[in-house]
C-alpha cells in the first residue's frame, strides 16, 4: 500500500519593510491553502502588524506559524526599535540596516537545523539566507517585491548604461535591446552612479550571484500582464526558473482580510464602506503614496488645493509621522468645505477594501509595485506619481506599455522618500484628476483597458489560471526535490 505524501514545510523570510512583508505573507497563505506547512520568520516589532491575521488563518485551518528573531539594532549601529525600513529616521541608515540583515544567518541556520524545511523563500536583500540554505542543502527561492518589467529595466541599465552619454537630465533615452520603445528621461533613472560606493556595489553583485544560484524566483505578477518582459527576463537575462503566482493580494477574499491587510487601519472599515456606499459608481479618486513616501507641507498643500479645484470626490491617505500637530498642510477651512466630498485617512488605510469598492474610479499612486498591482487587480486606471526606488519604471509599465494611466508630471527621481521641493503644482493635480475622472474618450479607453486587466488578474489566480498553475508546478517541483533527497 502506498503511503500518504509527506507534508512540505516551507520557511518564508521577508525583508522588514511593509512593501515586502505584506505580499510575502500572502504568498505563505497561498502555499498553506495548498496543504503546505508554512513558517514566517520575522522580528518582535514586525510581528505585531500581522499577528492577528495569522491567528485568523490558523483558526480557519491553515498550517501557518511564526518564528521570531531578535533584531540586532544596537549591535548593528541602528537606533533601538529600528526593525523596519519604514522606521529609519534617515535614508543614510539604509546601508546600515541592510548590513544588519546579515546577522540573521546564525539564528536561521539553527532554525533550519532544527526543523529541516523543504524550502526557504526569502527576499532578494536577505543574501545571507543563501549561505544558510546551501549549508543544509535546502533549496532557496528568491522573492522580488516588484514587477518583471522593472527587474528587466534595472538589469538593462546595469548592462548597457544608456544614460552614460546623455548630456542633460532632460534628455530622452530609449533602452537598447529591450522589448518595446521604452523612453525615460535621465532624471527619472535611479541614481545607479551612487551604487559605485564599494559597499553598495558589492551588495548588488552578491544579490545577483545568489539569485542566479538559487532554486528559482517567485514574482508577484501574472504572465498575461507583462508577457514580453516575462520572456525577456527568462531568456535574455537567464532567469529560467521563474514562477508567476500573483496578484497575491487577491488571496484576501473577505472584508476582514481586506480591511486588516498590513498594519491596523486608522479608520473603521465599516465607516469607510458606508462613506463609499453613498457615492456614485466610479466617482471617487483614491489617493495614496504608500508606506514609505513622505511629502513636505508645501507639496501636501498643492495636492489639497488641486483636489478641491477638481471637484472630484476623493479618499486621501496622508502619512502623519513626520508632521507636527501645528503643521498646516491643508488650506484654511479645507476639511469643512470637503465635508462629505473628501475623506482624509491619517497614516494607514484598508487599501484593498477601498480599491475594490464600485464607487472608486481611479487611483493616484506612487507606483510602488504592491499599490500598482492592487490598482490593476481592481480594474482601475491610475494617476502615476513615482518618487524613488523602481517606481519610475513601474510608471512606464502603466503609461507606455499597458496604457492604463497618466502621469502626474513628476520627472525627478529622489534620493529616498522625502522630496524637498514641490514637484507637482495644484494646477497640474487638478488637470490630471479631471482628465482621469471626468468623461472623455481617452479616459474611457483607459478605463476599458484597466477593467480588462482586472478581469485577467482575477482569472490568473483562479483554478486553471496561469498563476494558479505556476504555483501548482512550483509546489510539485519542491515535492519531487524533497522526495529525491
Amino acid at each position: 500500500m502506498g503511503s500518504e505524501a509527506k507534508q512540505l514545510h516551507v520557511f518564508f523570510f521577508p525583508l522588514m519593510a511593509h512593501g515586502h512583508t505584506i505580499p510575502m505573507i500572502d504568498i505563505a497563505r497561498l502555499f498553506a491553502a495548498r496543504g503546505t506547512k508554512c513558517t514566517i520568520i520575522t522580528t518582535p516589532l514586525n510581528v505585531i502588524d500581522f499577528a492577528d491575521n495569522i491567528d485568523r488563518d490558523k483558526k480557519s485551518g491553515l498550517d501557518i506559524g511564526v518564528e521570531i528573531f531578535k533584531f540586532p539594532c544596537v549591535e548593528a549601529g541602528l537606533p533601538e526599535g529600528c526593525e523596519n525600513l519604514n522606521s529609519l529616521p534617515s535614508p543614510d541608515l539604509t546601508l546600515t540596516f541592510v548590513k544588519a540583515l546579515q546577522r540573521f544567518q546564525e539564528p536561521l541556520e539553527r532554525l533550519i537545523e532544527k526543523h529541516r524545511p523543504d524550502c526557504l523563500v526569502s527576499d532578494l536583500f536577505l543574501i545571507s539566507t543563501a549561505d544558510a540554505a546551501e549549508k543544509f542543502g535546502v533549496p532557496r527561492i528568491v522573492f522580488h517585491g516588484t514587477s518583471t518589467f522593472s527587474l528587466c529595466v534595472i538589469e538593462n541599465i546595469l548592462r548597457y548604461e544608456p544614460e552614460a552619454n546623455a548630456t542633460s537630465d532632460s534628455e530622452v533615452l530609449v533602452l537598447p535591446n529591450f522589448p518595446g520603445e521604452i523612453e525615460f528621461k535621465r532624471s527619472q533613472l535611479a541614481k545607479h552612479a551612487e551604487d559605485s560606493h564599494s559597499d553598495f556595489k558589492a551588495l548588488r553583485k552578491k544579490m545577483s550571484e545568489t539569485e542566479l544560484a538559487s532554486f528559482g524566483i517567485v514574482i508577484n505578477s501574472f504572465y498575461e500582464l507583462e508577457p514580453a518582459y516575462a520572456e525577456y527576463y527568462k531568456k535574455d537575462l537567464g532567469r529560467l526558473k521563474t514562477w508567476y503566482i500573483g496578484p497575491v493580494s487577491l488571496s484576501n477574499r473577505n472584508v476582514i482580510d481586506k480591511a486588516n491587510r498590513g498594519k491596523k487601519a486608522t479608520i473603521d472599515g465599516h465607516h469607510c464602506l458606508q462613506w463609499l456606499d453613498s457615492k456614485e459608481p466610479y466617482s471617487v479618486l483614491y489617493v495614496s503614496f504608500g508606506s514609505l513616501s513622505r511629502f513636505n507641507n508645501a507639496q501636501l498643500l498643492e495636492i489639497a488645493m488641486g483636489l478641491e479645484a477638481s471637484n472630484v470626490s476623493f479618499i486621501w491617505v496622508v502619512r502623519m509621522d513626520k508632521l507636527k500637530a501645528e503643521d498646516q498642510f491643508l488650506p484654511e477651512g479645507f476639511e469643512e468645505r470637503m465635508e462629505g466630498k473628501g475623506l482624509i485617512i491619517k497614516d494607514w488605510a484598508p487599501q484593498v477594501l477601498i480599491l475594490d469598492h464600485p464607487a472608486v474610479g481611479g487611483f493616484m499612486t506612487h507606483c510602488g509595485w504592491n499599490s500598482t498591482l492592487e490598482g490593476i487587480s481592481a480594474g482601475l486606471p491610475l494617476i502615476t506619481w513615482p518618487v524613488f526606488a523602481e517606481q519610475f519604471y513601474n510608471e512606464k509599465l502603466v503609461t507606455q506599455v499597458l496604457k492604463t494611466g497618466i502621469s502626474a508630471g513628476n520627472e525627478v527621481w529622489s534620493a529616498w522618500i522625502e522630496p524637498d521641493k514641490v514637484s507637482v503644482t495644484k494646477d497640474k493635480v487638478q488637470e490630471v484628476v479631471s482628465q482621469l475622472m471626468h468623461d472623455g474618450e481617452e479616459a474611457e479607453d483607459m478605463r476599458r483597458r484597466a477593467k480588462e486587466l482586472g478581469q485577467r488578474a482575477k482569472k490568473a489566480v483562479e483554478e486553471g489560471g496561469s498563476s494558479y498553475k505556476d504555483l501548482t508546478f512550483l509546489i510539485e517541483k519542491l515535492r519531487v526535490h524533497s522526495e529525491s533527497d
